[in-house]
């Protein structure tokens, strides 16, 4: 399928990435955020030694800590859960906050992670701000490659929050108010598609999440407290049939 998408959008005029803000509500400090289609919820790390899983109106479901001195940043692997604390430990649990595994370190200094996800080849894709990279890592944590983000055109310097579609493999990434305060898309291989500027719908977004089934999209934004809600629409070929719903539970 990758490569199928790939020949596509070399075939064609690409239709660019689009979002329209559906709404918003009031939440502290979300730094990270990952949608979990079991629960119809998102996972929240602010930063603070707990994890917490919301509903998509704001209103907790749970909540729990780990062995890490705090927790920054999340994803689903598979049914379980992967954090990081930012300061180059990780640790996987359960959804119900159980370790499964002690906290390890990659390589290598991979020191300040600000988001994760997994790759469909169970690769972890990392952003980290300081130095400026998108980097792929095997499962157990070994450095496979790295993009310096600072190259791209227009640079990306303080990437926060990544999201990655399942439906076409593309990552979505935050960019806060140091840098661009705008939004990132790169296609699977992580080459850059296009940007999306933020300002118009909140100051310094530090998390992303997608919800597939629906072509919703999260965004946290730090200043003002806020995660905003859009209509989503990845860049496509043109001409192209929409895409498959993707995963996603049936409260909704």
């Amino acid at each position: 399928m990758r490569l199928l998408f790939a020949l596509l959008l070399a075939a064609s005029p690409a239709s660019a990435l689009e979002i329209v803000e559906t709404g918003r509500y009031d939440l502290n400090r979300p730094a990270s955020l990952e949608y979990d289609p079991t629960f119809c919820g998102l996972w929240i790390a602010n930063e603070g030694p707990e994890i917490i899983l919301v509903t998509l109106q704001g209103d907790e479901l749970r909540r729990f800590g780990s062995d890490l001195m705090r927790i920054k940043a999340v994803t689903l692997e598979g049914d379980n859960l992967l954090i990081a604390d930012g300061f180059g430990a990780f640790q996987r649990m359960t959804r119900n906050g159980e370790a499964l595994g002690d906290p390890f370190k990659v390589p290598g200094g991979w020191a300040d992670t600000e988001g994760l996800v997994i790759d469909s080849d169970g690769q972890i894709i990392s952003v980290e701000d300081d130095p400026e990279r998108l980097s792929w890592l095997a499962p157990d944590g070994t450095p496979d490659r790295v993009v310096d983000t600072t190259t791209l055109s227009p640079p990306l310097f303080e990437a926060q929050g990544i999201a990655r579609d399942p439906r076409t493999g593309h990552l979505l990434i935050v960019d806060d108010l140091e840098g661009s305060n705008s939004l990132y898309e790169f296609d699977s291989d992580g080459d850059l598609l296009g940007t999306v500027p933020l300002l118009e719908y909140g100051l310094d977004p530090e998390g992303i999440a997608i919800r597939p089934g629906s072509g919703q999209l999260f965004i946290a934004f730090d200043q003002g407290a806020e995660i905003v809600s859009f209509d989503y629409t990845p860049t496509l070929p043109e001409g192209a049939d929409p895409l498959p719903p993707g995963a996603d539970c049936m409260l909704f």
